[in-house]
């Protein structure tokens, strides 16, 4: 119910912290006061925002994806850029299908500390 944004921030004044972050965003949001969340547009300083509340010593941040047209590329550019460029693995999420073939459904990077 909360924005995310808005909860990085109070979580930011508060001095909280975390080991491990995991984000699903949506592609397209529209907030109560007529504020709009587009993932091309947000996701990065959004990311950057996030930086702030990881602990000392984090662990992990995990980003899913299923916007249609966002590659893993993606995804690893704005980890590496938020994060530095070492253990980052970003790669398409997938449906195994009877046939062998796995039908794309996403992008997913994960940057492990």
């Amino acid at each position: 119910i909360d924005d995310c944004k808005k909860f990085i921030e109070r979580e930011i004044r508060r001095g909280n912290s975390y080991d491990a972050i995991i984000m699903d965003p949506p592609s397209y949001g529209r907030g109560g006061n007529g504020q709009t969340w587009k993932l091309e547009d947000d996701l990065f300083d959004f990311v950057n925002l996030c930086k702030k509340v990881l602990s000392d010593k984090p662990l992990f941040v995990l980003i899913s994806s299923y916007t249609t047209g966002l590659q893993p590329g993606v995804l690893n550019n704005i980890l590496s850029l938020c994060f530095g460029g070492k253990n980052i693995d970003a790669d398409e999420i997938g449906l195994p299908c009877e046939d062998g073939l796995v039908l794309p459904c996403g992008a997913r990077g994960l940057k492990i500390f």
